[in-house]
């Protein structure tokens, strides 16, 4: 029998996981996972953060979370996730605490509970977990003091909801807010993918057309095709006619045993070439969550080709990071208080 109280674990995802997730009123109070939201959630958060995709441009700060003390605890390595959760704090006026787990008093021993106690006793409001094991954002949300939110920034092999948001609003600003015509293929290592594992969910919970995995056999997951996608083996075949690509990272770091015979034959059946890409739909655009393995999964000549809008996945993650802090912290949708901090120009 497992004690909640004294670990995640994978055991800790069920059907609680996601009922945690919003407040007596049905709104954003944890960001967990994606699975149990609705697609009217998911549209609040695409349409929020269209409200906020031009402060980088006209606005500096906006006021909507000044007064707020946002906690970055990663306990795994990051770039792009961590800095971005921190801009998008400061861009919402929040005062920001990024722990080094590393040198931290867990590393002397202290439990995890007693660092977000101590944490918890210096008023802040919300925590921004990265760990290694899956359920750690959910168990930390069960133990939380009631004031505390808490974002998942990717939990083991679970989920990272915020990236597949962020992909989300990249299709959406590239192929329109209707993804029931769409065609999209998510290519790789699908089995240690915590990113394809949400991008999945919330591509079917935004009613998407054709949600394809493309992958070897030992890639992909035992119950994938319970997901609602169609699962293929070959890359072109899989990649055809599709309006989206999405290449995914060999995580090598999560693998164990001898799943690839080496990255040089994984690039000759599953990289993505510039000739591979033509059996995608002409005005197809490539995504890639990073970090990027130039040669492995994606050849150079199309990670920054005219289809890649892989950088802009990472612009875009302010934008969506800003309106999940702002939707589980201050309530606020769509305009609000958006331009009219003018102290702050």
């Amino acid at each position: 029998m497992v004690n909640k109280a004294t670990r995640p674990t994978d055991l800790l995802i069920g059907q609680d996981l996601w009922n945690i997730q919003l407040d007596a009123n049905g709104k954003l109070k944890h960001f967990l996972t994606i699975e149990g939201l609705g697609t009217n959630i998911l549209n609040q958060i695409l349409d929020t953060a269209e409200s906020f995709a031009g402060v980088n441009e006209s606005v500096k700060k906006v006021p909507l979370l000044r007064g707020k003390t946002i906690v970055n605890l990663f306990f795994e390595a990051s770039t792009r996730t961590r800095t971005t959760f921190e801009l998008a704090a400061k861009r919402l006026s929040a005062d920001v605490l990024n722990i080094n787990i590393s040198t931290s008093a867990t590393s002397k021993g202290e439990s995890l509970l007693d660092t977000l106690r101590n944490l918890e006793a210096m008023q802040c409001d919300m925590f921004i977990v990265r760990h290694a094991n899956s359920g750690s954002a959910h168990f930390i949300a069960n133990h939380a003091a009631p004031h505390i939110s808490v974002l998942n920034a990717g939990d083991g092999r679970h989920a990272h909801p915020t990236q597949a948001m962020l992909d989300m609003f990249t299709i959406r600003r590239n192929k329109g807010a209707d993804f029931g015509g769409l065609r999209v293929a998510i290519v790789g290592d699908i089995l240690h993918s915590r990113v394809a594992r949400s991008q999945i969910h919330a591509l079917n919970t935004l009613n998407t057309g054709d949600v394809r995995v493309v992958a070897p056999r030992t890639l992909l997951p035992k119950d994938i095709e319970q997901m609602g996608v169609s699962v293929f083996h070959d890359l072109e075949e899989g990649i055809k006619d599709a309006d989206v690509v999405i290449m995914l990272r060999l995580q090598k770091e999560r693998m164990q045993g001898a799943l690839l015979p080496s990255e040089q034959e994984y690039f000759q059946l599953y990289g993505l070439t510039e000739e591979r890409l033509q059996s995608a739909k002409p005005d197809a655009i490539v995504m890639h969550p990073g970090p990027i393995n130039r040669g492995v999964e994606i050849d150079s000549s199309v990670a920054d080709g005219n289809r890649s809008v892989i950088l802009n996945q990472v612009t875009y993650g302010i934008a969506v990071r800003m309106a999940v802090m702002s939707m589980t912290l201050s309530g606020s949708i769509g305009n609000k208080n958006t331009s009219d901090d003018k102290e702050d120009k």
